[in-house]
């Protein structure tokens, strides 16, 4: 079988390595995705252009820390322009939001730059990571995220990642970015 990107859909066995203790857990809660294998993607322009005919919310991912070194993983649409400053505001952040280190990411989430996913925090054991969701994703029924790597891409349920988040005992601080001032609602 062939994706959209042209691709073979099978894992390799180093991506396959990296994905196995996700699948498990999706398996574990009778949750059905779809993955699509596709080239390494590092940015979200290379992501548009192999996107060929994958329907449902695009994402991306931002690993940021304060100077007291809390943690928070933000998911948003793929288009979506972040004010820190703003965010810093919305979040109480101890000053300024900048990003993680890719040590400090790997530590927390168990992933690399390039392939931060919202399924990472099902390595955050200890809690450490708020995750921070942009309301504007819950209109689509499906959303699309990295599985741990990023040469492939997982098609998920709206409901079934809030309900693995909500597994993973990550429940999302749900954020509307299309407000001026960044509110936190439900």
């Amino acid at each position: 079988m062939t994706d959209p990107a042209g691709s073979e859909n099978k894992p390799n066995p180093d991506t396959d390595e990296l994905e196995r203790p996700l699948h498990g857990r999706l398996a574990e809660l009778g949750i059905a995705v779809a993955t699509h294998r596709h080239m390494a993607l590092h940015t979200v322009a290379q992501s548009q252009s192999l996107r060929g005919a994958l329907p449902g919310g695009h994402i991306k991912n931002l690993f940021l820390r304060d100077k007291k070194r809390r943690q928070w993983l933000v998911t948003v649409a793929e288009d979506r322009v972040i004010d820190l400053k703003n965010l810093r505001r919305t979040l109480e952040t101890s000053g300024n939001l900048s990003f993680g280190s890719a040590d400090l990411l790997h530590q927390s989430l168990g992933v690399t730059p390039g392939s931060v996913t919202p399924f990472a925090v099902m390595n955050d054991m200890a809690g450490e990571v708020v995750f921070v969701l942009d309301s504007s994703l819950l209109a689509h029924d499906t959303i699309n995220a990295h599985p741990m790597h990023n040469e492939a891409t997982v098609a998920i349920k709206r409901d079934d990642l809030l309900r693995f988040l909500g597994a993973c005992d990550h429940h999302p601080v749900m954020v509307d970015f299309n407000k001026e001032c960044y509110q936190i609602g439900n």
